[in-house]
């Protein structure tokens, strides 16, 4: 049987290892989707489709386990986006995700989900890590070795960072934009 996990991966962190360690006892292979491949550069989307790749590929190689990772641009049409996910990807027979909008979807295509409890949600959740490597708090901990390693190999820290301070100016102009604006109006 081969299952499917999406996730946006940003980056992979323990939670997700923890849900692939769980289905990797219930699968023979598993396909794991990069949701919004085409995004990055950016604090929400910072690691390329490559990138996290990379990562994935390296950390479930501990598990006994093939593994194909296939990289899904979003298309932001929900009444065709499990065919697009299937014309994308091999042939799958259940889906495990605890996003409602996901299982929603991929029920009402007739396709079986598995839904598992989250793992340490509190402290693994991909915003929350990416706020701590802005911030240059702790975060190595949260995310397998492997991927501490990619990111610091594409100098995943010094991007976030760097594109951090660009969004937050960019953002104080355009609220001193929208402010002067108003005022103007007055």
């Amino acid at each position: 049987m081969r299952g499917f996990y999406i996730g946006r991966f940003q980056p992979y962190h323990d939670g997700h290892h923890a849900m692939v360690e769980r289905i990797a006892e219930e699968v023979d292979e598993l396909v794991l989707g990069i949701g919004s491949a085409d995004d990055s550069h950016t604090t929400h989307d910072p690691f390329t489709a490559g990138e996290r790749i990379m990562m994935i590929t390296k950390a479930v190689s501990e598990f006994d386990l093939p593994t194909y990772v296939v990289p899904l641009e979003d298309i932001n049409r929900n009444a065709v986006w499990v065919s697009h996910v299937e014309s994308m990807c091999p042939e799958f027979d259940v889906a495990y995700s605890n996003n409602p909008l996901v299982v929603r979807l991929f029920e009402e295509s007739g396709i079986e989900v598995r839904q598992s409890p989250m793992f340490d949600r509190d402290r693994l959740e991909g915003s929350e890590i990416r706020e701590r490597i802005i911030a240059d708090r702790l975060w190595r901990d949260r995310v397998p070795d492997p991927v501490v390693q990619t990111i610091e190999e594409i100098n995943g820290v010094k991007r976030l960072q760097h594109i951090s301070a660009s969004d937050s100016l960019e953002r104080y102009t355009a609220e001193n934009e929208s402010l002067d604006e108003a005022d103007i109006g007055e």
